[in-house]
């Protein structure tokens, strides 16, 4: 017994300190020093705090929104339990370094036949004389036998018969066992602390997807919301020309039955006014389309916000400084890279779990068993049996199966160093899009403002001209469209400015808060 302890001690030492598989190194992968894109007026390099950007946008009610998505929405209720699943699923990993124990138990009842004449039976019974014979009545162990000699008593014995009386005797016997048994597999080359450290990976990867789910939703209520007031405020400036083409038709139609113009004004106003009230369905459709999509993204049916988000509102005003921080600051902030990182950790250790079985598995195992007729009497010392001993499992010859799916597990490994290297990759280069488009859309923005400034302008003059008689109806008619196109593509590349804005903050990873967690998560630590 002594010797096993040593043993058993020895084994265990040695466990702790060996491991198969390659220890993970993150992969150093080279980034710019500064983005490659020119940068809009307001946008700079500097360290960037983007945990809550929206509350930039300045604007309650997208905040609100937003609060309650991140409470109720549908994608991080399951994001959320599948965060659970893998912390149940490492659990599972971690207890093949722990014993198991195991205990039974049972009671059995048996019915056999039954020896008629024991050495040291108790017999009893009586002798009786008939006609046909002597016969004698036996009671043996409680059964009832009766001896029948044929012939006279006073001749000599021609037969004897020995026959049970009531039938063929039995024996009734209890049988009460139980026992435990445990075993432990001393992990004497790692294969099983590499299965926790890759059930630590997959965990930590599936929380950085939650918080990717986090980053996206927050931008998909944001640009949903963008397009709901974007399209009121369309819907407004078309109302608005509605109203003010209205009276140009009056107008028109005055100065036509007095003689003054000519039914072409008269009908020209008439189309340029259908025209107008032609865009108010398609409109109204989307602002209907916006709302609903909302209320689905805060995990509620579509018409939840219907009577909230009805009453026309502004868009969202763009902060005047957008920082954006440099392209080494990714890594750490976009969840989609760590996601990939953490994969790429998980399938390293699992090298060691394939590598583990080339070499033998070390097990120790006991038990612990008693059996007795009496149930009372399972405890006795008697009734017990004991055994311990460790014992050795080793697959010799498994027909290049182990060494395939070792390189079937290198192989997943470079897969996953690749994908790694390709997020990140993609997610400059999705910043740096983000960066034009936004810098490019300001650009067309101011444009814009300038032409509607000279657009109210000329439709001054010209209905002025129009009125006077200086000048024909179709340059007031012109005027009122090109107005209209231009007050239209303002508002569109306003929201389409905002658009970007959200676009960039979801590039650069804004959503959640990198420093209220582990920058450099590790595998949880395990008892030995």
């Amino acid at each position: 017994m002594k010797r096993l302890i040593v043993t058993t001690a020895t084994l265990g030492l040695f466990a702790t300190g060996c491991m198969t598989g390659p220890d993970y190194v993150r992969p150093d992968i080279a980034t710019p020093d500064d983005w490659v894109s020119e940068k809009a007026d307001g946008v700079a390099a500097t360290p960037v705090d983007i945990a809550t950007w929206w509350t930039q946008l300045d604007d309650p009610v997208l905040d609100g929104l937003i609060a309650r998505a991140l409470e109720d929405s549908f994608d991080l209720q399951i994001a959320r339990v599948r965060v659970r699943e893998a912390r149940a699923a490492r659990g599972i990993a971690a207890s093949s370094l722990l014993p198991t124990v195991g205990f039974d138990a049972s009671a059995t009842r048996s019915r056999g036949p039954k020896q008629d004449f024991d050495s040291g039976s108790p017999v009893s019974g009586g002798l009786s004389v008939g006609p046909g014979g002597i016969s004698r009545t036996l009671t043996v162990r409680g059964e009832n036998v009766t001896i029948s000699q044929t012939g006279s008593a006073a001749g000599g014995t021609t037969g004897l018969t020995i026959s049970p009386t009531g039938g063929t005797p039995s024996r009734t016997s209890d049988l009460f066992a139980s026992g435990f048994d445990a075993s432990w597999e001393l992990d004497v080359f790692g294969g099983n602390r590499r299965g926790v450290e890759a059930a630590d990976a997959d965990l930590e990867a599936i929380i950085e997807a939650e918080r990717q789910v986090m980053v996206s939703l927050v931008a998909e209520v944001a640009l949903n919301y963008i397009d709901l007031r974007s399209a009121q405020q369309r819907l407004a400036i078309t109302e608005s020309n509605i109203d003010a083409q209205a009276e140009t038709v009056n107008l028109t139609g005055a100065r036509f039955d007095a003689g003054i113009s000519s039914e072409l004004d008269a009908v020209r106003a008439k189309a340029l006014l259908a025209t107008f009230q032609g865009q108010v369905p398609r409109l109204e459709q989307q602002v209907a389309s916006a709302i609903y999509r909302l209320g689905v993204l805060l995990g509620g049916e579509p018409g939840l916000l219907l009577a909230e988000l009805e009453p026309v509102a502004p868009l969202p005003t763009a902060p005047a400084a957008v920082p954006v921080g440099l392209p080494t600051e990714l890594l750490r902030r976009r969840p989609d890279i760590r996601v990939a990182e953490r994969q790429l950790a998980a399938q390293n250790a699992r090298i060691g779990v394939a590598m583990s079985d080339l070499y033998p598995k070390f097990f120790l195992s006991g038990g612990v068993s008693s059996q007795s007729n009496v149930l009372g009497n399972l405890l006795e010392g008697g009734s017990i049996l004991g055994s311990v001993g460790p014992s050795v499992n080793w697959a010799l010859f498994q027909g290049g199966r182990i060494r395939a799916n070792i390189e079937v597990q290198n192989a997943r490994q470079e897969e996953a160093a690749i994908r790694y290297e390709q997020s990140v990759m993609l997610a400059l280069a999705e910043v740096e899009n983000a960066l034009v488009a936004f810098n490019k859309e300001q650009v067309l923005r101011g444009t814009l403002q300038e032409a509607v400034a000279a657009n109210k302008r000329s439709v001054y003059l010209a209905n002025e001209r129009y009125t006077r008689g200086l000048e024909g109806f179709l340059n007031a008619l012109q005027a009122q469209r090109d107005l209209f196109t231009t007050e239209d593509q303002l508002v569109q590349s306003e929201s389409i400015v905002l658009v970007n804005l959200v676009s960039l903050y979801k590039a650069l990873g804004g959503g959640w808060d990198p420093d209220a967690v582990d920058m450099e998560p590790e595998s949880a630590a395990v008892a030995e």
